[in-house]
């Protein structure tokens, strides 16, 4: 384990600058807007955004403000935050991010959890932070192995918090970091106090009864998920069968790359036009640059790849009929109305017997950390305290 700095070469600042200038762009057809994708019109003005007035070095800066280390894990190379709190009863909690996302994902969000009392809330929902990036994604890398299922990366999260000397810890993730925040929590249930997710995908089943005396708004959900499958999912098919041939493209154009986030940006958030709707453009820009500069495009799709089943399902069994343990810690749901997938409450209770909160929120989507920061952090405070307070009393 060992110090580590983002100090990206002056050098890959410029190259990305020239290929974002030479561009081949394609044609369009006229009219279609996003129904096709990325309109060009909006393309170009954000990649010419991303070359002339993005500011890396500020956005460098923002994450070095924070201690960050490198270890090696299981043979992969593993980049992680570590921001204690000044609180000495705070408790140890692993964020993990999903794709397209990044560590940067969490930057709004590090400040109140770990220092609750310099930003109006209690100090007693004080938290010690370790932000790791999944293996293949941003600065853990390169992907050394094949493997890298979301089991694999919860074992990987067990051993980094044993090292940090952590004995009892909580965890939150959202998208794959959700599926990899549940598995952690039955890799060492031991030691997890509690998993809080911000997405907690629920398929039907097919038995007879299933659906009876669901809501309207239950409904809306469910044929949510066809349409999902229907017109949004075109990036997991690609991710999950072929990501070295997508990584050709995705990691020799910016524009591409760019492209390829941004959608997701729009389709998956509360945004109602445009993806700065919801989310900050520099921000946004911020997790597409770490993508580019570290190259990352292809091993973070692996994790699709590897996971197939894991995605597919995140309750006692996956798509292969495979049993999973069931999870023994307390879970909190919380859910975005403009999420991709919102879950149904009926089938989460039946994947997850252990649901203690569940909480609907009126506004945000899949990037709450980044759409509606105050939201996320007033729930993993009211999820975990309780667990604090059983803890204390132990």
């Amino acid at each position: 384990m060992r110090p580590f700095r983002i100090e990206v070469p002056q050098a890959d600042l410029d190259d990305l600058r020239r290929r974002l200038a030479g561009t081949r762009w394609p044609d369009e057809l006229p009219g279609v807007g996003w129904s096709r994708g990325v309109p060009l019109g909006y393309l170009k003005e954000l990649a010419r955004y991303w070359r002339d007035e993005f500011d890396w070095r500020a956005a460098e800066a923002d994450l070095n403000h924070h201690p960050q280390f490198i270890a090696e894990i299981d043979g992969a190379t593993v980049h992680f935050l570590h921001v204690r709190s000044p609180e000495p009863g705070a408790l140890p909690l692993v964020l993990t991010h999903g794709w397209p996302g990044s560590v940067a994902e969490f930057i709004d969000i590090i400040g109140p959890l770990t220092d609750p009392r310099a930003h109006g809330g209690d100090p007693q929902d004080a938290f010690h932070l370790v932000i790791p990036s999944i293996p293949g994604f941003g600065f853990s890398r390169p992907l050394r192995t094949p493997g890298w299922n979301a089991r694999r990366v919860a074992g990987a999260w067990a051993e980094l918090m044993r090292r940090l000397g952590y004995r009892e810890f909580a965890a939150h993730g959202g998208d794959a970091g959700a599926v990899i925040s549940m598995e952690l929590g039955r890799a060492a249930p031991g030691r997890v106090l509690g998993v809080h997710v911000t997405m907690l995908l629920t398929f039907p089943s097919g038995e007879p009864g299933e659906l009876d005396g669901l809501d309207a708004a239950d409904h809306e959900r469910l044929a949510r998920l066809a349409w999902f499958d229907a017109e949004l999912s075109g990036y997991i098919k690609l991710q999950s069968t072929r990501p070295q041939t997508l990584a050709y493209a995705l990691t020799d154009s910016p524009a591409g790359q760019l492209a390829w986030i941004v959608e997701r940006f729009r389709e998956w958030s509360g945004s109602r036009g445009l993806p700065e709707d919801a989310v900050d453009r520099d921000r946004m820009l911020t997790t597409v640059s770490i993508y580019w500069l570290t190259a990352t495009a292809g091993s973070a799709a692996q994790h699709y790849y590897e996971g197939a089943g894991d995605l597919r399902r995140t309750g006692d069994a996956d798509r292969r009929g495979e049993r999973r343990p069931p999870l023994a810690v307390p879970v909190g749901v919380a859910v975005f109305p403009r999420d991709v997938l919102p879950p149904v409450r009926r089938l989460a209770e039946r994947d997850v017997a252990t649901i203690t909160r569940w909480t609907e929120f009126d506004r945000g989507g899949h990037f709450p950390a980044m759409e509606q920061p105050d939201l996320l952090v007033g729930d993993v405070r009211s999820f975990f305290r309780p667990l604090r307070e059983k803890r204390w009393s132990a």
